[in-house]
Formats: structure tokens, C-alpha cells, sequence
């Protein structure tokens, strides 16, 4: 059996799960390696990652093409240690015992990547405060 401590679970919710939820957990993912497990979804998921989101990662050299919008479960809150929503309204089932912020940020939705690299920006700078707050 092993004594080490089950590394700490983020979930990102977006409505979509095709824009800021996706930049979100690709941030975290990237920066924080495989010290913390990243789950993204949304309440009603759109068919595609937004193209300009997409285009957008592409320039801080983060590679979405291949992820794709997924459902929201009561599993992958219960799951998670800290929920974060983006700022879009969606609900979320609540447990005890769990982190919940709300991140409000612009909705991509219908941008070009010119509206959308603020946002990206914004979205890093607050996963590296959250990775900074998270104990390893």
C-alpha cells in the first residue's frame, strides 16, 4: 500500500464547457503537471471546443484540438476538491466538504481570438494563483 496522499482534484464548469472551462483546465494542466488532477465540463456541452479558444491556446503553445465539450455529473463534483464555475450562471450540485468559486470572466462565445486572448490571459493568471493555494 502506498502513504502517499491522493493529489488534490479541480473541476472547471461552464455552461458549454467550450470555452473558458476548456482554457481553464488546459492551464492548469500544463502548469501544474501531474500534481493535480483537472476535470472540465458544462451543463448543456456544445458539439466542438470553440475555434477561437482553439486558436487562441495555440499561441501559448497549448494544444486543444483534440479535446471535446463533456457532459457535467454529479460524479465528477463529488469527485473534485475544488469546483470552479466560470462566471456563466451554471449550477452545480453541492457537496460538503468542497472548494466552490465562481470565476467571473467574459464568455468567448462568438468572439474572434482578439476578444478571446484577454480572457485567456486573465484564465492563466488565476490558475497560477489556485495552483499557488493548493497544497501538494
Amino acid at each position: 500500500m502506498s502513504d502517499t496522499p491522493p493529489k488534490p482534484s479541480v473541476l472547471f464548469v461552464c455552461v458549454h464547457n467550450a470555452g473558458r472551462s476548456q482554457m481553464a483546465a488546459a492551464f492548469l494542466t500544463h502548469l501544474a503537471g501531474d500534481r493535480i488532477e483537472v476535470r472540465s465540463a458544462g451543463s448543456a456541452p456544445a458539439d466542438q471546443v470553440n475555434p477561437a479558444v482553439v486558436q487562441a491556446m495555440n499561441e501559448v503553445g497549448i494544444d486543444l484540438s483534440a479535446e471535446t465539450p463533456k457532459i457535467l455529473t454529479i460524479e465528477a463534483v463529488q469527485a473534485s476538491d475544488v469546483v470552479i464555475t466560470m462566471g456563466c450562471g451554471d449550477t452545480c450540485p453541492v457537496f460538503p466538504g468542497k472548494t466552490y468559486l465562481d470565476w467571473k470572466l467574459d464568455d468567448p462565445a462568438g468572439q474572434g481570438v482578439a476578444a478571446v486572448r484577454p480572457i485567456r490571459d486573465d484564465i492563466e493568471q488565476r490558475v497560477r494563483t489556485l495552483i499557488a493555494q493548493i497544497p501538494s
